[in-house]
């Protein structure tokens, strides 16, 4: 049982890693803002799956208040960023349509 763990937790920290290298080449390719931001959000999912793993590896309860923390910083960064670019889209379209 212990070996089959231990091949599912390093199989999942591969994938984590994977999709961080596969991130990164979507945050410096992006040919948008909304690409990037949502680029970033994953970021902080990543982030959370990787505390998450590791805290599986070692058995500890201690990183869930860690994990919640950084949870809610991403949700807030997202909204953030999703207000900022309607409120830039919206500036946009208001000059846009004066002669």
């Amino acid at each position: 049982m212990r070996l089959a763990n231990d091949i599912l937790l390093n199989a999942a920290l591969t994938l984590i890693v994977l999709a961080g290298v596969l991130l990164l080449i979507r945050i410096w390719r992006g040919p948008s803002m909304l690409d990037r931001a949502v680029a970033v959000d994953v970021a902080a999912v990543l982030i959370i799956a990787g505390i998450g793993v590791d805290a599986a590896m070692t058995r500890t309860r201690y990183y869930l208040s860690i994990m919640l923390v950084l949870a809610f910083l991403g949700f807030t960064s997202s909204v953030g960023i999703a207000r900022f670019i309607a409120s830039r889209d919206r500036a946009g379209t208001r000059t846009e349509e004066r002669p």
